[in-house]
């Protein structure tokens, strides 16, 4: 067992890696600003805004957010970041893991979502067998999306001349972006349910409660 001693090591060391994160993501955008890549820009300055999430979430005190969550949001969109960067043409395996990774903070938030509600409402139930295939179909169903999103940017694209920051390689590509979303979802599913509750607790409250 980790004593309390021991998790606050650990807490300390999420977020040092948490800041780490952040710094190399400020190092991007500054890096795209200097040699004018829009890519990196555009990625490095959405991937910051997102992992600073968590701190306006705790800013109140109402909602506080373990370490790890923190960790976990910003490690999600630093991978994408570095893949953006370069890391996807250089090697096969990283868009894999990017989506993959991006899956389980999709699924973590979809399911936290209809959690909220769910404490909230008495007309919602959301019973522990179904909450596994609604986040299968959950992030399935926004990797859908997200592809036919990758697509119009690639028509826009070829239309205007311009750069995007996303854009998709073929039918196979797509195939195994989803197949790699799935994976996520499924991690989430199994073991991600029992550690997301106490954040839908808290948002309830901060919603739906604010009163109390």
């Amino acid at each position: 067992m980790i004593g309390a001693a021991g998790r606050r090591v650990m807490a300390g060391r999420e977020r040092q890696f948490a800041v780490a994160m952040q710094l190399v993501l400020v190092a991007i955008v500054v890096y795209g600003l200097v040699e004018r890549q829009p890519k990196a820009i555009t990625n490095g300055t959405l991937a910051l805004v997102i992992s600073f999430l968590p701190a306006l979430f705790e800013r109140d005190g109402r909602v506080t957010l373990d370490p790890w969550l923190s960790l976990w949001i910003t490690a999600a969109v630093f991978f994408h970041t570095l893949g953006s960067a370069g890391l996807y043409a250089q090697i096969d395996w990283w868009d894999h893991l990017t989506h993959a990774f991006s899956a389980t903070l999709v699924a973590g938030i979809g399911y936290t979502t209809v959690r909220t509600i769910q404490l909230h409402s008495d007309g919602v139930h959301l019973p522990d067998r179904f909450a596994f295939v609604y986040i299968l179909l959950f992030v399935i169903a926004f990797g859908v999306v997200w592809e036919l999103f990758e697509y119009g940017l690639d028509v826009v694209a070829d239309l205007t001349g311009l750069t995007m920051p996303l854009s998709q390689l073929g039918l196979e590509d797509t195939v195994v972006d989803l197949m790699f979303n799935t994976l996520g979802a499924l991690v989430v599913a199994t073991f991600g349910q029992v550690h997301l509750n106490d954040v839908a607790e808290q948002l309830r409250g901060v919603l739906f409660d604010p009163s109390g």
